[in-house]
Formats: structure tokens, C-alpha cells, sequence
């Protein structure tokens, strides 16, 4: 098989699974690609503004927030803003609930609620170490993605709440809230879409339970070693984990460079 585009997750994929760096072998690894012609688009659940490292590394192609938004260069490829009405609701029951929600934009805001069980969530989901900043307008701007940072008990309430939305745990203690279906799957469709290639022609990487779709979809789809076991059992090749140069060694592996 002739592979043509490869999508790679960020987040202990792309980065080392340990200390959150890019192995000097991914960097090696990416430019090998371009220069084999070969497009390599980032697919992560960061946004758009937290992807400017990746830019350095010659990717210009990203599928951001989980599928809600990709973008090429400058072309808007897919977004899915959410109901600006919809938002501002979570909000406000989220406020009365003092629970933690994310918005992303092309940015990343918060809503001002804090705990340790969201400080290590956004630790583990996007390195991030600081607490984000926080915009009580950002239900004005166009928000294609909105994630809840609770358990189950507390998620029962919003269920109850909203039985119009969807509520899709992908951390154990974040979920993403969806009007429509925000999945990369959809996002990586639209983007194979826009190149011109069949899926069958593209090779997927990732870690975590929010990529099982990309790597069903992709013709070839392979999980990190460092891995969640779910992903694992639907992914075509377990390879080493991201901090022993995984994406290096499958590519290989597989002659694709």
C-alpha cells in the first residue's frame, strides 16, 4: 500500500509520554515525510493556539478540539461551533454547580473553577501546568468544542439538565459536550476530503481512548506503546512508546520511510 497522509495525535504521541518534549526522532521522523511528499497533519484535542510548536516542525495542516475545528495554512477546512445560546447555558448550570468547563476556540479559555483533580486532568491531557485564563464572554465567540471536568455523579445532573446534548467521557475526569458529532473521524473525512485521498491511503498514530475512531478509520492505524489498552485492542500495530522513538520505529517498520 502507498500511504499518501498521516495523521498523528500530539499529546504522548508526538510528544514524549514522560516529560512532554518532541524526541529529536519524531522531528526527524516528520521531515522524512514531507520530504517523501507525504502530508502529516496534527490531530489533537488541543487548540489551534497550543499547536504553535508543531507549526516549527513543518506541519500546517491541524485537526484541533477533538474534530471540532481544522484548519489548512489558512483555509477552514471543518469547524462545528456549538449554539451560542447552548454554551452560555452550560455555563451558567456549571457556575451554580461549581464545576470546571473548557472552551476552545482557536484559544483554550476556562471557566474559573478550580480543584486538583482539574489541574491534573489538564496536566495529563495538555501539558499544561498553569491554570488557563478565563473569559466569561467567550459564549459570543464561535466555541467548537466545550469539555466538563467531573465525575460521574456530578455528569448525572447534567444529563438530567441537557438530555439535547451528548456527553462522551474520553479522560476520567473530563468529557466532551456535544450538540453535534465532534469526533476526529469526522474531521480527518473532511480533511481527506479536502487533499483528494482515500482513507484506505492514510496511517494514524495515537495514545488515548478519543483516537480509537481515527485509527478504525485510517487505513493503517497504530497505537504508542505507552497507550491506553482499548486503543490497543482496535489498532492494526502496537508500536514502542513515544518516548523510545514509537513513530519512528512503525514507519519503519512499515517502509514508509
Amino acid at each position: 500500500m502507498t500511504y499518501k497522509i498521516v495523521f498523528l495525535d500530539v499529546d504522548r504521541t508526538i510528544t514524549h509520554h514522560e516529560d512532554g518534549t518532541i524526541p529529536v526522532s519524531t522531528i526527524e521522523a516528520v521531515k522524512m515525510l514531507k520530504n517523501k511528499g507525504l502530508k502529516v497533519v496534527a490531530a489533537t484535542g488541543r487548540p489551534l493556539s497550543m499547536c504553535r510548536e508543531l507549526e516549527e516542525l513543518g506541519i500546517d495542516t491541524f485537526i484541533t478540539a477533538n474534530g471540532g475545528y481544522a484548519k489548512h495554512q489558512r483555509e477552514v477546512i471543518h469547524s462545528v461551533p456549538m449554539a451560542k445560546a447552548v454554551v452560555k447555558e452550560v455555563m451558567e448550570f456549571a457556575e451554580q454547580e461549581k464545576t470546571g468547563l473548557s472552551f476552545y476556540t482557536e484559544g483554550f479559555t476556562m471557566n474559573g473553577v478550580t480543584e486538583e483533580a482539574i489541574s491534573t486532568a489538564l496536566q495529563e491531557t495538555l501539558s499544561l501546568n498553569e491554570y488557563p485564563e478565563t473569559n466569561p464572554d467567550i459564549h459570543e465567540e464561535d466555541v467548537y468544542l466545550l469539555c466538563l471536568f467531573a465525575d460521574d455523579d456530578t455528569v448525572g445532573k447534567y444529563i438530567k439538565k441537557f438530555p439535547h446534548l451528548t456527553f462522551r467521557r474520553w479522560h476520567p475526569y473530563v468529557l466532551n459536550v456535544l450538540q453535534e458529532d465532534v469526533s476526529k473521524s469526522r474531521a480527518i473525512l473532511k480533511t481527506l476530503e479536502f487533499f483528494g485521498f482515500h482513507q484506505s491511503e492514510a496511517i494514524a498514530f495515537g495514545d488515548g481512548e478519543n483516537d480509537i475512531d481515527m485509527l478504525e478509520l485510517a487505513g493503517l492505524g497504530i497505537a504508542m506503546g505507552n497507550g491506553s489498552d482499548k486503543l490497543k485492542a482496535a489498532a492494526d500495530f502496537v508500536t514502542k512508546p513515544s518516548g523510545e522513538d514509537g513513530i519512528e520505529f512503525a514507519l519503519r517498520k512499515f517502509g514508509v520511510i
